[in-house]
């Protein structure tokens, strides 16, 4: 069971034990339930109601963010397909008109040694 719907459960549990403890009370005995049990019935409500909104707009999000990386995806693979591989020339004529053989360069001693040259 998801978050969102695990809050909607509590809610409706904490609201139906409170009415009908306050209906049963006022039934048999006239009165009502304490007001610290109608307050902590009320918190719990309200605190689970308000868990399943961002618990909702959460799962909103997530859809749309997939449904955004799903689009960019796709329009990249659409881009490289069209653009194909016009590159792949230019860097092997490049490579080929500099030579791929470069000169190995040693590095200098690093440290109090490299000053003293």
């Amino acid at each position: 069971m998801t978050l969102k719907w695990l809050a909607v459960l509590v809610a409706a549990v904490a609201l139906t034990s409170a009415v009908t403890g306050n209906v049963v009370i006022g039934v048999v005995g006239g009165g009502q339930l304490p007001v610290v049990a109608n307050l902590l019935a009320l918190t719990t409500a309200g605190t689970a109601v308000v868990l399943a909104v961002v618990a909702e707009l959460n799962e909103r999000l997530n859809e749309r963010l997939s449904a955004l990386s799903e689009f960019l995806v796709a329009r990249l693979d659409e881009i490289e397909t069209r653009t194909g591989d016009r590159n792949a020339g230019f860097v092997e004529g490049y490579l080929l008109s500099h030579g791929r053989d470069a000169d190995v360069v040693p590095f200098g001693r690093r440290g109090r040694g490299a000053a003293e040259r």
